[in-house]
C-alpha cells in the first residue's frame, strides 16, 4: 500500500486544491477560535478582578469574620444534654403551636402565588413567544414580563403592605408578581422551542390561533410548564418566608422578630424548620417531575 502522501500526490488537480483550501480555511477558523477563546477568557478575568475591586472582596478579611460566623451560629443552638434530652428540645421548641401555624400560612401564601403567577405568566408565555405572535406584541409583553421579574419581590411586598396593610395578602401580590414575571420568561422560551409543523397543520385545516395553541403547542410544552412549576413552589416558600421580614405575615415575621430581639435560639429552631421544609418539598417536587416528565424510574 502506498504511502498517504503519495495518494493525496495522486489525486486530480481539482480535489486537491479543494482539499487545500478546506486546510487553509480550517486553519484560520482554529486561529479565529483561539482568539476568541483568548479574548473571552481576559474579559473573564478582568470582570472577576473588577467585581472582587468593587464588592472589597479580601481574602484574609474572610478567614478573620469565619470564627464570629461560628459564634453567630453556636448561639443559635441552645445546649442541649443526652440526660435531658427530651426537655432540652421541648423548652428549644417552646412556640412550636405558633411556629407551624406560621408555616401553613406561609406554604398557603406560597401555594397561591404559585398557582396565580403560573397561570397569568403561562398566558402570558404565548403572547411573548416570538414563534406565535407579531412582533410588537411579542415585544410589548416581554417588557411586562421584565418588569414583573425585574423588581425584587421584597420590594413588591413594601409597596402592596403600604397599599393593603400588614397581613398575607401583600405577600401573596409580590410573590404572584415576581412568579408570573419568571414563569411567563420560561414559558416563552419553551414556547419557542416547540416544533411549528402541528401548529402549521392546525392553520392550513382552518384553526385560529387559540386552536393552534391549544392542540399544535400546548401537549408539547406541557410537561416542561409542570416541571417548571413543581421548581417554582420551592421558590416561592423561600421567598414567602422573605417577604414575611417587611410585614407580609408567616414565619418571616417570626424570624426577623427573633432577630430583632436578640433571641437566637428561636431564630436557630425557626430556620430548622424552614429548611426541613424546603428539603421536604424540594424531594417531593423532584419525585413528581420525574414522574411528569417520563424519568420516575430513574435510578432504578
Amino acid at each position: 500500500m502506498p504511502p498517504a502522501k503519495d495518494a493525496v500526490v495522486a489525486m486530480p488537480q481539482g480535489q486537491a486544491e479543494q482539499l487545500a483550501r478546506f486546510e487553509h480555511h480550517y486553519a484560520l477558523y482554529q486561529r479565529q477560535k483561539a482568539t476568541y477563546a483568548a479574548l473571552f477568557w481576559v474579559a473573564f478575568a478582568a470582570c472577576f478582578v473588577v467585581a472582587a475591586i468593587s464588592a472589597r472582596f479580601n481574602v484574609l478579611t474572610l478567614i478573620q469574620g469565619l470564627p464570629r460566623t461560628t459564634d453567630f451560629l453556636v448561639k443559635m443552638v441552645p445546649p442541649i444534654s443526652l440526660s435531658n434530652f427530651a426537655e432540652d428540645i421541648g423548652e428549644w421548641y417552646w412556640g412550636i403551636g405558633k411556629w407551624m401555624n406560621s408555616l401553613l400560612n406561609t406554604l398557603l401564601m406560597a401555594y397561591l402565588a404559585t398557582v396565580l403567577g403560573t397561570a397569568i405568566g403561562g398566558a402570558l408565555s404565548f403572547l411573548a413567544a416570538r414563534n406565535l405572535v407579531s412582533y410588537p406584541v411579542y415585544w410589548i409583553t416581554r417588557r411586562i414580563l421584565e418588569i414583573a421579574r425585574t423588581v425584587p419581590d421584597i420590594v413588591w411586598a413594601l409597596l402592596f403592605v403600604i397599599a393593603y396593610g400588614i397581613g398575607p395578602l401583600p405577600g401573596v401580590l409580590a410573590i404572584t408578581m415576581h412568579t408570573l414575571g419568571a414563569q411567563g420568561k420560561l414559558f416563552a422560551e419553551v414556547n419557542e422551542n416547540a416544533s411549528m409543523l402541528p401548529v402549521e397543520g392546525i392553520r392550513s385545516a382552518g384553526g385560529n390561533w387559540f386552536q393552534e395553541i391549544r392542540y399544535g403547542v400546548l401537549p408539547q410544552v406541557l410537561p416542561n410548564f409542570m416541571s417548571y412549576t413543581f421548581w417554582r413552589i420551592e421558590l416561592n416558600v423561600r421567598s414567602a418566608t422573605i417577604v414575611g421580614f417587611v410585614g407580609a405575615g408567616g414565619i418571616g415575621h417570626d424570624l426577623f422578630t427573633s432577630i430583632q430581639l436578640l433571641y437566637f435560639a428561636d431564630a436557630g429552631a425557626i430556620l430548622l424548620i424552614v429548611i426541613a421544609t424546603i428539603m421536604f418539598i424540594d424531594m417531593l417536587s423532584e419525585r413528581y417531575r420525574h414522574r411528569v416528565i417520563g424519568k420516575d424510574t430513574l435510578g432504578h
